[in-house]
């Protein structure tokens, strides 16, 4: 097993993570309702597809961190594991610039109108309903598996492997399913970006 990195102060690491936890969810809820209008010369759906590829990204590497702890090679996990969580902040700070600067896509809404009427439900099919799942699943687990990835980070950095592994085994698999379905949603919505 590996040497704490942190030292364990629980009361602190609960108010940091709860406090950012909160932090993040309130700034992408309430910097989704809005849309900064600016001409950048560039279309802002870069961002989504960053967002998709960082994702992906995070899934294999979770996968590899995965592969690497049922080998005890520990110290690789880490690596792989703290990598995940930089790329997770790549992908915030991808995700708020797409959302203030692209706005908001309707899967469906072909003539970009921000209404998907009967005829473009219509036509978008059973797919449409398929997605909505797919999105509803991710935002839901995206929204509340940042403060669990976080203290099961804690519980690793502070050597505290037996609470750690109880932790990722539910954290794990939640995150690797936001990480799959982020690419999915993109290549689902994209045909609709305007």
């Amino acid at each position: 097993m590996l040497k704490p990195s942190i030292s364990k102060n629980d009361r602190m690491a609960n108010w940091l993570i709860g406090i950012f936890s909160l932090v993040v969810f309130l700034v992408v809820v309430v910097l989704s309702k809005f849309k900064l209008d600016v001409a950048l010369g560039f279309d802002v759906h870069i961002f989504a597809t960053i967002n998709a590829f960082v994702n992906a990204t995070i899934a294999v590497v979770l996968v590899a961190a995965l592969i690497a702890v049922k080998k005890k090679n520990y110290e690789l996990h880490k690596k792989f594991m703290m990598t995940a969580l930089v790329l997770s902040i790549l992908f915030l700070l991808s995700y708020i610039a797409h959302h203030l600067l692209a706005g908001e896509a309707k899967f469906g809404d072909v003539n970009h109108d921000g209404v998907v009427d009967d005829a473009e439900k219509l036509a978008a099919g059973s797919m449409r309903m398929v997605y909505l799942v797919i999105l509803a699943t991710h935002i839901i687990l995206a929204a509340v598996i940042l403060p669990f990835i976080l203290f099961t980070a804690y519980r690793g950095l502070t050597g505290e492997f037996p609470a750690h592994k109880k932790f990722a085994r539910i954290t794990w698999p939640l995150w690797f399913y936001v990480a799959v379905t982020g690419p999915v949603v993109y290549f689902m919505i994209s045909p609709y970006y305007q």
